[in-house]
């Protein structure tokens, strides 16, 4: 972060700084905020009281507090971070960011109404110090962090570029990430989420972004949002407050999601589109498997209206790696993707896309995206065992679309079981509301599908997927229900044998990492 005094802070969380005798001398600082859609705020006059500079980084955790940091003290479902601020001041915290006065810690408090609220506002006003940071923001149900991980890897080549590390793209994460932001940054590239309608206005309130890039629209959060049409409306809020095209804004969509697409009219900004779909006459060689992954519902693929960013022949390796030639206008460059799964090609394409709108060339693009790694983890890791099995650890989050991703990535290593055996652990998919059941029985067909050897259901929430295991025609697997994680390490130990391939998968609160961490017990992670 940029250094601040705590009076500037104070000043722009329009909060009270207190030491341990009360409130320091001279005014309450109430701050000049944010003029625009977070929250509005009075200007200080008179004397200010500018006590000790933060140069470190703006904390959560207290034990990642260093010589220098902000404290910021957040209430949490299990633990208050009010508790620990006197641990943070221990470790070299300057100052803390809090709810409530704390006279025993021996260092200024600044005391805000919200401390979450109050973080969009330091975040924002950082920002608004850094005129020459080009802020890049990217959404969608499904890819959202494997896509930020794709871009920033990017984009890195053109400048100092800063982005989340995993999935840090709410109301505490994002401006935690913007923070990170000094004179030396070029470009943030942000992950928004949303679980209703506004959150990610709010997020561009305090990151307003140049290039909004929108990956897709499906069924993640169903049981919050109610319909696709309102993940649509939250999504679309990405691209609404981008500067007009004369003014640099760029949309980035998806051209084969039709409720993507559709959020061209919904920006003043340039629209630029990507698309998998192949055009007509273009080459197809070798593009079935992996078409069909990615390519569904397809609204773009004609002569008459190409995408901007395209891929053709697409090909997938054994271990479900992407290779492709990437289209950038009349540029063609190779592009050979050391992640797993058909579904990255979209990602990469989104990626393409931003660094081509900030002056990249297709060649370079295509040379950085197929150097990129998965930096988050969790998602669609790949680790292979001493003795030859492979473990695909895709299990900090699911939803109807990813897990369906998953399972053909599944599928295209195993070689639909002809190639190797090949075994899916799936859990609960939460937030799904009325299409709950419904959900998870076809997670159990499409399992059952990619010839999977055994089908095993985690919890009982995940029951459904072995019902829709056991009614698809044709397949001949076992279908094995087990009560938690440490059960089905069990179940699998006593199955597995050299060469099979194992996928897991779901939601984050169901933990079935501790799956792929039991079975990879003996490697080196």
């Amino acid at each position: 972060m940029i250094p601040l005094s705590v009076a500037e802070i104070a000043v722009l969380t329009g909060g009270t700084v207190h030491s341990g005798q009360g409130a320091l001398n001279g005014p309450v600082l109430n701050g000049p905020v944010l003029n625009g859609p977070v929250v509005t705020g009075p200007v200080v006059t008179g004397p200010v009281v500018t006590g000790p500079v933060v140069t470190g980084p703006v904390v959560t955790d207290s034990r990642e507090a260093v010589a220098g940091a902000l404290f910021a003290a957040l209430p949490g479902e299990r633990v208050d971070g009010h508790d620990y601020a006197a641990v943070a001041a221990g470790k070299g915290a300057v100052a803390v960011l809090a709810a409530r006065p704390l006279p025993e810690i021996g260092v200024p408090v600044i005391v805000v109404p919200d401390v979450v609220t109050a973080l969009g506002l330091l975040a924002r006003g950082v920002l608004d110090r850094l005129p020459g940071v080009i802020v890049v923001g990217i959404t969608g149900s499904s890819g959202k962090t494997s896509t930020k991980d794709l871009t920033a890897q990017v984009v890195e080549h053109l400048g100092a570029t800063v982005a989340p590390a995993g999935s840090l793209n709410n109301e505490i994460g994002l401006p935690l990430t913007v923070l990170r932001a000094d004179q030396s940054t070029r470009y943030l590239v942000l992950e928004m989420s949303a679980r209703g309608i506004g959150h990610i206005a709010y997020l561009c309130g305090i990151a307003p972004p140049k290039i909004s890039a929108v990956l897709n629209v499906g069924r993640a959060h169903a049981g919050e949002f109610g319909s696709i049409e309102a993940v649509a409306k939250a999504k679309g809020e990405l691209v609404e407050p981008l500067p007009s095209a004369a003014d640099g804004g760029v949309a980035i969509l998806n051209a084969d999601d039709p409720n993507v697409a559709a959020m061209a009219a919904r920006t003043s900004a340039r629209v630029v589109t990507f698309s998998v779909a192949p055009v007509v006459g273009e080459s197809v060689v070798g593009e079935s498997v992996a078409r069909d992954s990615v390519a569904r519902d397809s609204v773009v693929g004609d002569s008459a209206r190409p995408a901007d960013v395209r891929a053709a022949d697409i090909s997938l390796d054994d271990l479900g790696r992407a290779s492709f030639v990437l289209i950038i206008g009349g540029s063609r460059a190779d592009v050979t993707l050391r992640l797993h799964g058909a579904h990255h090609v979209a990602n990469a394409l989104a990626a393409a896309a931003v660094a081509s709108e900030l002056g990249m060339g297709a060649a370079d693009i295509a040379a950085a995206l197929s150097g990129a790694t998965a930096r988050s983890k969790k998602r669609m890791e790949l680790h292979e065992t001493p003795d030859g099995i492979i473990v695909v650890n895709d299990a900090y989050n699911a939803n109807p679309d990813s897990t369906r991703a998953a399972i053909e990535a599944l599928a295209q290593i195993s070689g639909h079981g002809q190639r190797r055996r090949g075994f899916a652990v799936l859990g609960y998919m939460a937030e799904l509301g009325e299409i709950e059941t419904e959900s998870h029985v076809e997670a159990g067909r499409q399992a059952a599908r990619s010839g999977a050897t055994a089908v095993i259901a985690v919890g009982d929430g995940a029951a459904p997927v072995l019902d829709g295991a056991r009614a698809t025609a044709g397949w001949h697997g076992e279908a094995i229900a087990v009560p938690h994680p440490r059960a089905a390490v069990q179940a699998l130990r006593d199955r597995l044998r050299p060469g099979d391939v194992v996928l897991v998968k779901a939601s984050k609160a169901a933990g079935l990492w501790e799956v792929a961490d039991g079975l990879l017990a003996e490697v080196d992670q």
